[in-house]
């Protein structure tokens, strides 16, 4: 059995790769790259009674997986370039061999993946980071889960300039409904709900907008979105109203949030 373990700023995932079963995944929370990667490994062995003597060795990525020195528990212990990671994983869950990834996390990563060959062609600062900072100092709200809440309640018209606010028809292809600002049009009683909202959208949309340019680039239809922020509900409405403006497919697969550490298992 081969482990991968995704070691980031806050979540660390961990991916048990055996041929024979399906794909056996855990993750913790800890600001401590040591302690979360020995903490998600020490669960996933005890939660599926596991012995160190199954496991063949462990494969690292991450932002934290350089501040792990050496072997883990006397395994042998390989790091993994986190671009191959991503493409690697997004690839066996998408299970095609030509696609562009969105890998949402902190910020989000923008690859190719052509066949064998995986390119980062670059990304955007804009991610789950975002949603955090912005809420922390708009709302005073950390908490994801809060914010989330938040947002499904929030009206976009109370924030958001939209194309209709400021012409009398459709723009060229773009639909008055789409957004022409945001965060162009706050009303004075714009509610926590709605500035939950608009922290949503604003971030989606950059992601949505900067994926399809990269697809379109390399002449691509397909955008697969891994990483925490795949399986947000909101986002993925956001990204699929995008998908219908360009054409464009999103795929949002199974346990798209473990992509990387399956990546690095795999590679």
């Amino acid at each position: 059995m081969v482990i991968g373990i995704d070691i980031g700023s806050t979540t660390t995932k961990v991916a048990a790769v055996n041929t024979e079963k399906d794909i056996i995944k855990v993750k913790t929370r800890a600001v401590d790259p040591i302690t979360s990667a020995t903490g998600a490994f020490g669960k996933l062995l005890v939660e599926n009674h596991l012995s160190l003597d199954n496991i063949e060795r462990i494969n690292i990525t991450g932002v934290g997986a350089a501040k792990i020195p050496g072997d883990l528990f006397g395994i042998r212990t390989n790091r993994i370039d986190e671009m191959t990671a991503i493409g690697t994983g997004g690839k066996h869950l998408a299970k095609k061999d030509r696609i562009i990834i969105a890998n949402i996390g902190t910020g989000t990563a923008i690859l190719e993946v052509n066949d064998g060959k995986i390119t980062h062609l670059g990304g955007t600062g804009v991610g789950g980071g975002t949603i955090i900072g912005l809420a922390h100092e708009m709302l005073s709200l950390s908490d994801y889960d809060t914010i989330m809440c938040y947002a499904a309640k929030g009206d976009l018209k109370n924030i958001d300039l939209h194309i209709g606010d400021i012409a009398e028809s459709n723009i060229g292809f773009l639909n008055r409904e789409y957004t022409a600002s945001n965060f162009g049009k706050i009303v004075e009683t714009a509610s926590k709900e709605d500035l939950a909202a608009g922290i949503l959208n604003l971030t989606y949309q950059v992601i949505g907008m900067v994926s399809v340019f990269a697809a379109k680039s390399k002449n691509n239809d397909t955008i697969v979105v891994t990483g925490n922020g795949s399986k947000n509900p909101i986002g993925q409405r956001i990204l699929n109203s995008i998908s219908k403006m360009y054409q464009i497919h999103y795929e949002f697969p199974a346990d798209a949030e473990y992509a990387t550490a399956i990546g690095a298992a795999k590679s």
